[in-house]
């Protein structure tokens, strides 16, 4: 088979809710990597064969295929097409999948894949809401169909949170330690310029630019110890759970026949790449099974990889996945996750694999994984190798 290589990857600044970049038009904000990965790597925009891009609720500035209106916001050509995708959080991983796949079927030389999202402007799971507006009933936890295979209970990313840290038997405590870990780390890779050579600084309209993340916060096991429980009697806080914000990221995926016709260096090779299923009503559980197969097929063990990207959608969820897998938590979202950085849900497993190839490089470690929780109990797992 035909490989698959990462050429470059780009982001925006990750932009808190309500802050730097939540009055951006969402075709503006996908539009800002595109043209700068288009520019860092210096390819004729006119030689892509598909802009894939995730996001999700994708209605009022996210509606009509935003893949394709990023592209062309951005001033790139009319003939180049995209595709806007939805496999709730990881949809722009799964773009990276799509364009990888294209690549290593032959019928394709050069994808642009990412992901695109603003919480702010349109808020999470507003998409599942608005056929209310209309007298339609909330999308599939009422279907006849699935009261009758899954029963009337509740189905929702914050009961599973709370359902994984009772099963897994993750106390409070251990979850606003790892919180405040992900924040720490996150400092210090921002403090330490970490990002700066992933970020694309976005221009504002008062004259000033956005180059850094707005999410991370300077606090303590004392604070998070004060807030309420989401739940009467739960574990999970707001301290534990992923941040709402605003973002966009994207690379460019290549085959070994464009690498040499336009002369690029890629970054990064695709070693794997897989999805899996569970149960949609444990929901965010995916990553534990999906990361076990992952490493079944590609014939390798925990120990062959040197950083792990488990996006922070809950502490509970990378603490049950790490306890099952046997990542080390010194290798696992070494510069922050979700919990610090935010996670602009679209746009996330773009975000991440930016993050995760930089890293590696800094590092000088050879693979990376990265998976994440999706909803419907699904998880994408990728394996990159880092060239050069």
């Amino acid at each position: 088979m035909a490989e698959a290589y990462i050429v470059d990857a780009v982001r925006t600044p990750v932009g808190k809710r309500g802050g730097a970049l939540a009055g951006v038009h969402s075709a503006d904000l996908g539009a800002h990597t595109l043209a700068a990965l288009v520019e860092r790597t210096g390819i004729d925009p006119g030689a892509v064969d598909d802009v894939i891009l995730g996001c999700c609720d994708t209605i009022g500035s996210q509606a009509g295929d935003i893949a394709r209106t990023a592209w062309l916001v951005a001033g790139l050509p009319d003939h180049v097409p995209g595709v806007t995708i939805d496999r709730q959080c990881g949809s722009s991983q799964q773009a990276v999948h799509f364009a990888a796949q294209g690549v290593m079927s032959g019928t394709q030389d050069l994808v642009v894949a990412g992901g695109v999202q603003n919480m702010s402007a349109i808020p999470i799971s507003a998409a599942m809401l608005v056929g209310q507006q209309y007298g339609f009933s909330t999308p599939f936890a009422e279907s006849p169909g699935w009261l009758k295979r899954y029963g009337d209970q509740e189905v929702s990313q914050f009961r599973s949170a709370e359902m994984i840290a009772e099963k897994w038997d993750i106390s409070r405590e251990e979850m606003e330690r790892f919180a405040l870990a992900s924040h720490e780390r996150a400092r210090t890779a921002i403090a330490e310029g970490r990002f700066a050579g992933q970020i694309a600084p976005y221009p504002l309209e008062d004259g000033s630019v956005l180059d850094t993340d707005q999410c991370p916060r300077e606090t303590s096991l004392e604070k998070m110890a004060g807030l309420e429980p989401l739940a009467p009697g739960g574990r999970i806080t707001a301290a534990v759970a992923s941040q709402i914000c605003d973002g966009s990221a994207a690379l460019l995926v290549a085959s070994e026949q464009a690498v040499e016709e336009h002369g690029l260096t890629p970054r990064a090779r695709v070693v794997h790449l897989s999805v899996r299923g569970d149960d949609p009503v444990w929901m965010l559980t995916g990553p534990i099974n999906a990361t076990k197969h992952a490493l079944a097929r590609s014939g390798m063990s925990i120990d062959d990889i040197d950083l792990f990207e488990c996006n922070e959608a809950f502490a509970s969820v990378v603490l049950a996945w790490m306890k099952e897998t046997g990542a080390p938590h010194e290798k696992v979202n070494v510069n922050g996750g979700g919990i610090a950085l935010g996670h602009p849900i679209g746009a996330t497993g773009a975000r991440l694999m930016t993050t995760l190839l930089d890293e590696l490089e800094r590092t000088g470690g050879r693979f990376g994984l990265q998976t994440m929780c999706e909803g419907g109990g699904q998880a994408n797992v990728t394996i990159i190798e880092r060239l050069g």
